[in-house]
């Protein structure tokens, strides 16, 4: 193999907020701004809300088919979030959009005293979740899910790709509570159709079934985790995929059967810190009903992540496919 084989093509700055789409992988465009168009033709309550995030959100497409339903609240996540609130109040079904780092750190007083506390109808949906930008600790919602996760009654979704954000918009708007949604925004990889996928709020799906390896996980993850089985299907393992787009309530029956299965490694991969995400869930509902598989976690590191082009920030952390292909490979032994 020669030395311009090997090369990697140079990435620029645009590498730190680009697509999370491989080359050449089928993608839609602002699937949630579409989504939401379509649950606000449905139901007239729905309104769109954003602190000054419309284009970085995909809100913007829906700001222009609804002038008089969008609302723009300006550089105030605490505002955005009381606002909701109230809207709500009234009967309303606000869709609050910002980065998730906004809508956690920033607001997070606000979701738990004005939303959560009274099981408000606000459906929170914040982009840039986990490591899907490269501009350092200020912009990256590693810990997200669990601050979310610890506000009692609210439901928490990661959706995979275009097709899960697509149907889990539609079931978030018909859900009656508060929610907090990962949101994929931009051009966002199509793959969940390849798989007779149907979203439900909270259930786990089987996306492939496999004999030595059961990866469990959420968001982007699951993209990866396909690609994964997909990788070592030459004979290195026989990978399972487990998709669990609902953090909370978590699907406990499809997990304790699944884990249940002897014989294989439980892999529970997540774009979050390794604390307090999906894998803490995961392994605390395991111990409860005492099942004990042999236990692994992909996930971010406990610290503050660089800053970066994401390619290369994905293979640093952990979370490529490559990455992921050599861990398992590892513990395969």
């Amino acid at each position: 193999m020669s030395v311009d084989t090997l090369k990697k093509p140079r990435l620029t700055t645009s590498a730190m907020i680009a697509s999370i789409a491989s080359e050449g992988q089928r993608t839609e465009t602002a699937p949630f701004g579409q989504a939401l168009i379509a649950a606000a033709k449905r139901d007239s309550r729905i309104v769109g809300m954003t602190a000054d995030l419309s284009k970085y959100t995909d809100l913007h497409i829906f700001a222009r088919e609804f002038p008089e339903r969008y609302l723009q609240m300006g550089m105030a996540e605490q505002l955005l979030m009381a606002a909701a609130g109230g809207l709500a109040k009234e009967g309303l079904v606000p869709f609050a959009t910002t980065y998730a780092v906004f809508a956690t750190r920033r607001a997070y007083d606000f979701i738990h005293q004005v939303i959560a506390e009274e099981h408000l109808n606000v459906k929170i949906c914040a982009a840039l979740p986990g490591l899907t930008t490269g501009y350092g600790p200020s912009h990256q919602a590693t810990d997200d899910l669990a601050l979310m996760r610890a506000i009692p009654g609210l439901t928490v979704v990661d959706p995979c790709d275009a097709l899960d954000t697509t149907q889990a918009v539609a079931a978030i708007a018909a859900h009656q509570g508060p929610v907090y949604m990962r949101l994929l925004r931009g051009k966002v990889p199509m793959v969940l159709d390849q798989y007779d996928y149907q979203f439900e709020l909270g259930k786990a799906k089987l996306l492939r079934d496999g004999r030595d390896v059961l990866i469990v996980s959420s968001g982007i993850m699951t993209m990866r985790a396909l690609e994964v089985a997909e990788a070592m299907a030459d004979g290195s393992a026989d990978v399972a995929v487990l998709h669990v787009p609902t953090i909370k309530p978590l699907d406990e029956a499809t997990l304790i059967e699944q884990c249940r299965r002897s014989g294989r490694l439980v892999i529970v991969a997540e774009n979050h810190s390794t604390v307090g995400g999906l894998s803490e869930a995961v392994a605390l509902t395991l111990l409860r009903a005492r099942v004990h598989p042999e236990f692994r976690q992909i996930a971010l590191p406990d610290q503050f992540l660089d800053a970066g082009a994401l390619p290369t920030l994905h293979d640093r952390y952990g979370i490529s496919t490559a990455a992921m292909v050599a861990r398992v490979q590892s513990w395969l032994g």
